[in-house]
């Protein structure tokens, strides 16, 4: 469609008056100032706010304006213009250089390391995958240029999210990471010096603030680590745009900027793209622009484009969000220079999404050590003959008189003899440190050796009277003339009245953790599928007036004339983009409350490379700490396999701690243990607990995420709810486990539980008569198991029977996690017993009558003293 449009627009009789040149004619040399600098002669005569802008209306606006440009140049807004021409410029050959200078740079030091540093890498390390950067080495000068165009405009902070494919060239060249760290990352010999895995030198990320030359302004640039996931980074490098954005007051995108680096089979492959891309323009979610540059090899793997995707281009998914999409040849240093430049200066003109497509090749397999010629043997005869960029580029420049053949013999020897000192330096190093590699620091936050300054949390209670006030505001309306629904008014009587009495349920004890917090400055950002009424309809976090459209009230931000603001907001259909988002933004600040809720606990599925690949274990391989909270809304009612089950075995699966060894007591064990895991994973039973573990989060001197908090909203929908406890008392904690108060000359059976089964069993405990008989005891807190805790409440019940109970069915839920650890926790001196559902390849079932029918025979396990399987 776009070729067409173009091929009768040029076929139209252009207007006398028009003055633009088309593509047979000359082009006109640029300006000193710019490579677009506009004739005199093409001034337009509105001013710019006057001009038609792209509003993005139409799905072809783009070309809707090219073809208006080609009929009358004057009638389109001045940066779209100039973008415009760019292209028929570029439809040909490159823009003619503003001066011998600037070409200069192509070959000069800055820009040929690219180059140089291949080279070196495959000389001392010939057989070690890299994933270098051979066939597409301008995309160094690419980004340098981007970085330089876009600090020229006032960026101060630049994030990028790239593949491994060039990440250690662009760790040198263009993020300067130190050559010595990076070399000595070859060295098999060295063992790392921080604990956890660490991860392989081409998945790493680091962060740097240096002066930029060009614009002479500082520019603090982070490239984030990313997994083998090729593009999983992309929503987590927004993210933490975003955060900083947030942060600064950056409202527009003029200090802080995203660049994303893609694979052309992985742009046009991996869904997030797509999902990140509709994130672009949402409200809560937008980063004011990005430019993404795909290095395309025409290749991925092994695959050709005519098997890995259906469109012409890798880059047809930006058409999307109407992105303008720019096309050059790698090899051509000067054209990628110059279309990069016009890149990020759309981006800083209308704050939108753009692409670059650097059309290049991969000269090795796909990596150092593999044969590209089993797959594709004409193509590799063909790239096997072809010179590298640099070799060419300078002897057109060395032919042309711009630079001499010895100043770029001694450039490249200045660049080598870099390196070569470097590596030297690399053979003193006896350790690696993970840490030197971390690309989200909280300096503030951490010892100066990366360590918490204490190991201590303090009471994670505050004064009745807050929790008073908080709640008064949540029963509210504090904006006047607001009509609201009549069915809210209900349910803000309720929660005055709950006031009133001093108890809370699961709404409101999250308003008061969430409100107690911003009073106390803290940042929250509560993000996910209609998150903001509640997918149970018990949150209305936002109340809207019932006769103005979008008139908006958030009461949280009414607490106190001082507090910090809450961001609660509803996000688009997705999973994996979204929370990786929210990952991201997590990753600024260790000063504000990130969650993100799964409309259903199972939902997070379709996230799953976000949990398994940066939250359960980035700070192992990055030692880099994050305090995301995930809201995972889980419990059996009969509503099919779907609506059920969060996965919880899932996460236990990936926690850290051993199951058969006792740790250490010590008087700081709960908070150590904490330190240690790799995340935590709970299940609250009260409200309370919820309260008091949201507010944990931050009030520990340190971050891990809270992976599986159940937001036990089946407790607000199954009949009959529990009665609404007691507000949490000040000076008090969060309770790993919640014992029972039976007497231990009577009790029979300890039934240890997790979550809302735990009302089950008491009611039936209750029916049967058997409360001095059986006592019921919650496990809250998962994960790090409370060893300490599990041996005192055995050993308060050293005759009776011990029991997990679950709903889960047996080979999902807590069991295979639970009992090898509460074992250990008895010595192995009893058999632990199960009463549940039996192993099942579906969460639940969908049918109600099974479904009362399974939770009949697991009470009857439960209760029944005789009963039960053992293990």
């Amino acid at each position: 469609m776009h070729r067409f449009r173009t091929t009768v627009s040029r076929l139209r009789p252009l207007a006398a008056a028009q003055t633009g040149p088309s593509q047979s004619q000359p082009r006109p040399p640029a300006g000193a100032g710019s490579f677009m600098a506009p004739r005199a002669s093409r001034a337009l005569n509105s001013s710019p706010a006057a001009r038609p802008f792209p509003s993005g209306a139409s799905s072809n606006y783009v070309e809707e304006m090219f073809s208006a440009w080609l009929e009358n140049p004057g009638n389109v807004h001045e940066v779209l213009f100039m973008v415009l021409k760019t292209w028929t410029r570029c439809s040909g050959c490159p823009p003619p250089p503003s001066s011998g200078a600037a070409r200069a740079r192509c070959p000069s030091g800055r820009s040929s390391g690219a180059w140089r540093f291949e080279e070196f890498l495959q000389r001392k390390w010939s057989s070690e995958k890299r994933f270098g950067l051979e066939g597409c080495e301008s995309l160094i000068p690419a980004l340098k240029t981007i970085i330089d165009e876009s600090s020229l405009s006032g960026v101060e902070s630049v994030i990028m999210g790239m593949p491994h494919r060039g990440r250690l060239n662009v760790l040198a060249n263009v993020i300067r990471k130190e050559l010595d760290q990076i070399f000595c990352q070859f060295d098999s010999k060295l063992e790392a010096a921080d604990e956890g895995s660490g991860d392989v030198k081409y998945h790493l990320g680091t962060y740097n603030k240096r002066m930029n030359r060009v614009s002479d302004r500082e520019v603090t640039m982070s490239l984030m680590a990313n997994p083998s996931h090729l593009e999983a980074v992309d929503p987590v490098v927004q993210g933490k745009t975003k955060a900083e954005q947030f942060y600064c007051g950056d409202t527009e995108g003029q200090r802080v900027m995203s660049i994303l680096i893609h694979g052309d089979a992985a742009f046009a492959g991996q869904g997030i793209v797509y999902e990140t891309f509709h994130l672009s323009d949402l409200p809560s979610y937008t980063t004011h622009g990005t430019v993404h540059v795909v290095v395309n090899n025409q290749i991925g793997f092994t695959t050709d484009p005519r098997m890995a995707r259906s469109s012409p281009y890798p880059t047809d998914v930006a058409r999307v969000v109407n992105a303008p999409i720019f096309h050059v040849n790698a090899d051509d240093p000067e054209a990628v220079m110059y279309v990069c430049k016009v890149a990020a200066e759309w981006r800083t003109a209308f704050h939108k999404d753009v692409v670059v497509d650097l059309v290049s090749y991969r000269r090795n397999g796909h990596n150092e050590i593999d044969e590209p010629m089993f797959t594709q043997p004409l193509m590799y005869k063909r790239i096997r003959k072809q010179r590298g960029v640099l070799e060419k580029f300078a002897e057109k420049v060395i032919g042309e008189g711009v630079v001499t053949t010895r100043a770029y013999e001694e450039e490249v020897a200045r660049y080598d003899k870099i390196c070569e000192e470097a590596y030297a330096r690399s053979k003193d190093e006896k350790i690696l440190h993970i840490k030197h590699w971390l690309d989200s620091p909280w300096p503030d936050f951490f010892t100066v050796d990366g360590q918490p300054k204490s190991l201590s949390c303090p009471s994670t209670g505050i004064s009745e009277e807050e929790l008073g006030h908080i709640g008064s505001v949540a029963a509210s309306v504090p904006v006047e003339d607001f009509k609201i629904h009549g069915g809210l008014s209900r349910v803000l009587k309720g929660r005055a009245n709950m006031v009133s009495q001093r108890v809370c349920d699961w709404a409101l004890g999250e308003y008061m953790a969430i409100g107690s917090l911003l009073k106390e400055g803290i940042h929250v950002r509560l993000s996910g599928q209609d998150v903001e009424r509640g997918t149970f309809s018990h949150r209305h976090h936002v109340l809207h007036d019932q006769n103005v459209d979008k008139r908006i009230c958030i009461p949280m931000n009414f607490i106190s004339p001082d507090q910090a603001p809450y961001t609660v907001c509803n996000s688009s259909l997705s999973e994996y983009g979204v929370l990786g988002f929210e990952l991201g933004f997590a990753m600024a600040s260790p000063n504000a409350l990130v969650l993100w809720e799964a409309q259903f606990g199972d939902f997070h599925n379709t996230a799953q490379c976000i949990i398994d690949q940066f939250i359960s274990s980035g700070q192992s391989k990055w030692v880099r700490q994050n305090g995301i909270v995930l809201l995972l809304p889980h419990g059996l009612e009969g509503m099919g396999p779907e609506h059920s089950s969060a996965r919880t075995e899932r996460f236990l699966q990936m926690c850290n701690d051993d199951p058969d060894v006792f740790p250490t007591l010590t008087e700081d064990f709960a908070v150590r243990q904490l330190f240690d895991c790799n995340w935590i994973v709970v299940n609250c039973s009260t409200p309370a607990n919820f309260f008091h573990v949201l507010r944990r989060q931050i009030l520990q001197p340190f971050r891990k995420p809270v992976s599986d908090v159940r937001t036990a909203v089946c407790l607000i929908t199954s009949p009959p709810p529990p009665p609404p406890p007691p507000f949490p008392p000040a000076a008090t904690h969060f309770r790993r486990l919640i014992p029972d108060d039976g007497d231990p000359e009577k009790v029979k059976r300890v039934v240890f539980c997790s979550g809302k089964i735990y009302y089950e069993l008491i009611r039936e405990r209750e029916n049967r008569g058997l409360k001095e008989a059986v006592a019921v005891v919650r496990v809250e807190q998962l994960s790090p198991f409370p060893f300490d805790l599990v041996k005192a409440e055995t050993d308060r019940y050293p005759t009776a029977d011990l029991v997990w109970c679950q709903e889960e069915h047996k080979n999902q839920g807590y069991y295979d996690y639970v009992k090898p650890r509460i074992r250990t926790a008895i010595q192995r001196t009893r058999p632990v017993r199960y009463a549940g559902r039996d192993p099942a390849a579906a969460p639940a079932t969908g049918n109600k009558p099974t479904h009362l029918a399974e939770l009949r025979r697991l009470l009857d396990a439960a209760f029944h003293l005789e009963a039960g399987q053992v293990e």
